[in-house]
């Protein structure tokens, strides 16, 4: 066990819970052995999901009966004390029994308990909410997706120098490309905070990651940046938008191929690429943001996914933890 990953999951957060987190829990393992489970909620219901499917050398169980309710403000889920599903798990990451913390629940809630109980790193001044997007060559990180309405220069570029070292832990074959989120490309475009951090990172060396400026948003899925830089306003309204995009074109190709007899026999005789797309496009598969910033990360699985996308989340930790993060985001703020 001690060569074991450890992550300590919130079971009983999110729709479907704790089924559905067990249920990826399971799949997880099926493809990952070096995984050790920590679980923190209803021992009973959760011991009815696992019967007997899940080896008991691969996790533990930590009960209580207190949970972080969806419409809990993160003021009431604090007050809840010490004995909720969320905070057990979070503080088992604290006490350095787990090397990474999930949950699908609430999640103003799992940013303020989060707070309460992990130090930030050194030199760094606000977290940020990060996650993974897709883009014509592959993935791209992107952050702050709302844990920080307003941001000075020395946040965003934090925030460049964190979102570089999780690209990397994620991907370590590959080099980070970072770009500030603007209205333009030229340099003189965007506030003031915007010019004074693309000054900054003008200036930074660094062997992890390249900037590349600015990047607008008709831009972002061209692949050419892979990690993209904003404050939390405006960065929670570039993932609606994508999300909100996403779904129309989904909703869209669906009725165009089912609204009539050609278009039936057309989606059949198109069907692998159909399938491919709808893959490309499937949410689940890029589940899990991920809370950077703190000296543990802490990462958020929607709450209303699936039990596969509850798994890829599982193996976001997976890879943060073997990719090093937080030694990568010292070392760069560092040099």
């Amino acid at each position: 066990m001690t060569d074991l990953i450890k992550i300590a999951v919130d079971a009983m957060g999110g729709d479907g819970s704790p089924k559905k987190i067990i249920d990826g829990i399971i799949h997880h393992n099926k493809f990952n052995k070096n995984v050790f489970y920590k679980i923190f909620g209803d021992e009973k219901k959760i011991l009815n999901h696992i019967d007997k499917k899940l080896d008991k050398s691969f996790f533990q169980i930590f009960h209580t009966d207190k949970k972080v309710e969806s419409t809990d403000s993160p003021l009431e889920a604090a007050k809840k004390g010490k004995n909720s599903s969320m905070w057990l798990a979070i503080e088992s990451v604290k006490n350095k029994d787990s090397d990474i913390v999930i949950s699908a629940g609430n999640t103003g809630a799992l940013l303020v308990i989060s707070k309460l109980n992990l130090k930030m790193i050194e030199n760094i001044d606000k977290p940020a909410l990060s996650a993974l997007w897709p883009n014509k060559k592959g993935m791209s990180v992107v952050l702050d997706l709302g844990a920080n309405i307003e941001c000075s220069s020395k946040n965003l570029v934090d925030f460049s120098i964190m979102g570089a070292s999780l690209y990397k832990s994620l991907y370590p074959d590959d080099k980070a490309n970072v770009a500030l989120l603007n209205i333009g490309s030229e340099e003189l475009k965007g506030n003031e905070t915007i010019k004074e951090t693309f000054q900054l990172l003008n200036k930074k060396r660094s062997v992890d990651f390249n900037f590349s400026g600015y990047i607008e948003g008709n831009e972002l899925m061209n692949g050419n940046v892979n990690v993209v830089v904003s404050d939390g306003f405006t960065g929670n309204v570039a993932l609606k938008t994508a999300e909100g995009t996403a779904n129309f074109i989904t909703s869209e190709l669906k009725s165009a191929m089912t609204g009539s007899i050609l278009s039936k026999i057309s989606s059949f005789l198109n069907m692998s690429n159909l399938k491919k797309f709808k893959k490309r496009l499937d949410p689940r598969l890029y589940n899990g943001a991920i809370f950077i910033g703190l000296d543990s990360p802490v990462v958020k699985s929607h709450g209303g996914t699936d039990y596969i996308g509850f798994s890829n989340s599982l193996d976001v930790c997976h890879r943060i933890i073997k990719g090093n993060l937080i030694d990568k985001i010292k070392y760069n703020l560092e040099i």
